[in-house]
């Protein structure tokens, strides 16, 4: 698990470059082979290539209640991915696809979560 601060998030591409490259790697692994590789491949190169990962630190989590006794979370909060808003054309006819927008709902949930196992941030969820 790779040691995760919050302000180098900022500067995602200059820390967590490979962290990143893992998780969408291995999201896209993980759907390989379950949906139709042509609408898997538009995805991921016209339409994840552009994406955008951030964190979203919940300040509330952070410091330890003494009274526990338990160890304080490291860091809580979220990762989202936020794909462009002309994905659908990005892609041109494999948006009219019928897995296109399962494919792309379930990448995006499964790099969101590949960020949280990678960086050992746990969710609010």
């Amino acid at each position: 698990m790779t040691e995760f601060d919050p302000e180098k998030f900022e500067e995602k591409y200059v820390y967590y470059f490979e962290e990143l490259e893992e998780a969408y790697s291995n999201a896209y692994n993980q759907l390989h082979g379950r949906y139709d590789s042509q609408v898997l491949k538009a995805i991921d190169r016209k339409v994840l290539s552009e994406s955008e990962p951030f964190y979203e630190g919940n300040a509330e989590h952070s410091s330890a209640d003494e009274s526990s006794g338990q160890r304080p979370r490291d860091h809580d909060g979220e990762f989202r991915v936020e794909i462009p808003d002309d994905a659908r054309e990005r892609v041109g006819a494999v948006a009219d696809h019928e897995q296109f927008d399962v494919v792309l709902e379930e990448l995006v949930e499964r790099i969101e979560r590949e960020l949280h196992r990678i960086f050992g941030v746990e969710s609010d969820d």
